[in-house]
């Protein structure tokens, strides 16, 4: 009868020792100032299809191959800086 009793004795803190963890976790992640934020929602249109209140796609794509062909140039001139450098460091 003892064996019984302590089995479920058992059974019930482990459970609510789990609970109380859990929730210190969860607490935890939600007072941290960054991580996931939710997004906004969009607006949506008459016919269910959401609206972009954002950049469009192509918008997004000629803006990153703007950034990579002006950063290619910047890239260039760093290595030709460097090659310099290396030039009169070991010209004696």
């Amino acid at each position: 009868m003892n064996q019984i009793i302590n089995m479920i004795m058992r059974t019930v803190m482990r459970k609510l020792l789990n609970k109380g963890i859990d929730a210190g976790f969860n607490k935890a992640a939600s007072m941290r100032g960054g991580g996931k934020q939710q997004q906004p929602q969009g607006e949506i249109d008459d016919y269910g299809n959401p609206v972009q209140s954002g950049p469009t796609q192509q918008e997004v794509r000629a803006a990153r191959r703007a950034k990579r062909q002006g950063g290619g140039q910047s890239g260039q001139q760093q290595t030709k800086q460097a090659m310099k450098m290396a030039r009169r460091a070991t010209k004696f």
